[in-house]
C-alpha cells in the first residue's frame, strides 16, 4: 500500500530524475497519483468488506466462482489458478467459506481427490448484497 498523504513535489521528482525526459517525469508523477488513489480504494474496500464479514480474498473467491457463465462450480485448483494466493491460504479460506455456508465442497465423481466448489444460496445472496456497495465504493473514488 502507498501511505504517503502528500506526494513528492515536481521539484523533488526533477531533482532525482534529471536524466529523464519531461514526458517520463510526468509519467512518474501520474503513477504516484494512481498509486495513492489505488491505496485509498483498497483501504475503503477493506473497511466495506469487514462490515460484511468478508475479506478481499473471501470476496474474490465468491466472484471467481460466480463469474463462470456456463458452470455452477469450479475445482479448487481452478480457483487457485485464478487468484494470486498460496495453496495453504486458499485451502484455509475455502474451508472457512464452506463452514460459513457460503460455499459447498463436494468430491468429483470421476476423481475423488478433486473437490468441486460451488456457491450456496447464501453465497449468491451475499454477492447480491455486497456487489452494489462494492461498485459504489469504486465509483466514489473514481468519480
Amino acid at each position: 500500500m502507498f501511505f504517503l498523504k502528500e506526494l513528492p513535489t515536481k521539484a523533488m521528482i526533477d531533482k532525482y530524475t534529471g536524466h529523464l525526459s519531461t514526458h517520463e517525469k510526468d509519467s512518474i508523477e501520474e503513477a504516484l497519483r494512481v498509486m495513492r488513489k489505488a491505496s485509498l480504494l483498497v483501504r475503503n474496500i477493506e473497511t466495506y468488506f469487514s462490515a460484511h464479514n468478508l475479506s478481499q480474498l473471501r470476496f474474490l473467491i465468491l466472484i471467481v466462482i460466480d463469474r463462470e457463465a456456463n458452470r455452477s462450480s469450479l475445482y479448487a485448483h481452478e480457483i487457485a489458478t485464478r487468484l494470486d494466493v498460496s495453496r495453504p491460504v486458499l485451502t484455509r479460506t475455502l474451508k472457512k467459506l464452506v463452514e460459513d455456508g457460503l460455499l459447498t465442497s463436494s468430491n468429483d465423481e470421476e476423481d475423488k481427490r478433486s473437490k468441486k466448489i460451488a456457491l450456496t444460496e447464501k453465497g449468491a445472496s451475499c454477492l447480491s448484497e455486497v456487489l452494489p456497495g462494492y461498485f459504489s465504493e469504486i465509483n466514489k473514488l473514481m468519480g
